[in-house]
């Protein structure tokens, strides 16, 4: 029994060793376009793929983020105001990225930008509440990504949402779960 047991410990080990020596070739040419780069982990994201050599380009949604995030990273990152609950800010970002990575396309496409908007009992919550969450947390990831694929596919590149556990199991009211059983469902799709 025990000699199974560290049989088993072994190979996972093994394999654990394996998997992070692995790296990917050419960092510095490849670019990943990240949302919601003001704080958070969009933020952290960003910091530490700049740390690694990739060529970021952060969206943010306010000047005052972009800065802060500019001055905590070298001159290889570089930002672009994003709103994605807008079709003409999304569509100036797309055209953005586009020069930004020409023919080599974007080789990754991390779709982070959420809010929390407000929780609580349904009955007490209003439609807008609601509206105001999906429009950032689902619909505005929906279409980053539509207006996007193209860089992505040209690239042989990845896209990632961020979801959460609430994608998951419901366990409190408004539209922040809707919304994350939405990024869940158009993840699986976009598969």
């Amino acid at each position: 029994m025990w000699l199974y047991l560290a049989a088993l410990l072994g190979l996972y080990f093994l394999r654990r060793w394996y998997r992070e020596r692995q790296c990917v070739e050419g960092l510095p040419e490849k670019s990943v376009l990240i949302t919601g780069c003001d704080s958070g982990f969009g933020n952290l994201l960003a910091r530490q793929l700049d740390a690694r050599g990739l060529r970021v380009l952060a969206a943010c949604l306010t000047p005052q983020g972009a800065e802060r995030l500019r001055k905590a990273t070298s001159a290889r990152l570089q930002t672009v105001i994003l709103d994605v609950t807008r079709t003409d800010s999304v569509a100036a970002a797309t055209a953005w990225v586009k020069g930004q990575v020409g023919d080599k396309g974007l080789w990754g496409l991390v779709n982070n930008a959420g809010i929390t908007g407000s929780t609580a009992p349904n009955e007490w919550l209003t439609k807008d509440d609601f509206v105001k969450v999906l429009n950032v947390n689902l619909i505005g990831l929906v279409e980053v990504t539509l207006s996007l694929l193209p860089l992505v596919r040209r690239a042989r590149g990845r896209v990632v949402n961020v979801a959460s556990t609430m994608g998951r199991l419901a366990l409190f009211g408004g539209g922040y779960c809707p919304a994350k059983y939405g990024v869940e469902a158009f993840s699986d799709s976009l598969r």
